[in-house]
């Protein structure tokens, strides 16, 4: 099943450019997650089996880094490419 997932992240402090970079930097490592952003939010794309576990990692190590972070996540089924 192909997902896209519509994903922010606001980290909590002052020096927040520099998280967001990483964060992206780290999905688009991620083989079969097609990565897309823009000044608003980040877009993912393929397979449910691979996205899923490739931003669970990297949300996992986000809030391994960043004492308060927020992420505002959104996943559509079947998106329409």
């Amino acid at each position: 099943m192909q997902v896209a997932v519509d994903i922010s992240l606001y980290p909590l402090d002052e020096n927040f450019i520099a998280p967001i970079n990483n964060v992206i930097e780290r999905l688009s490592q991620h083989e079969g997650v097609e990565v897309e952003y823009n000044r608003m939010s980040t877009q993912l794309r393929g397979d449910f089996d691979t996205v899923m576990p490739a931003l669970t990692k990297e949300i996992r190590t986000t809030f391994e880094n960043i004492p308060k972070a927020v992420f505002a996540i959104k996943i559509l089924n079947n998106p329409v490419n």
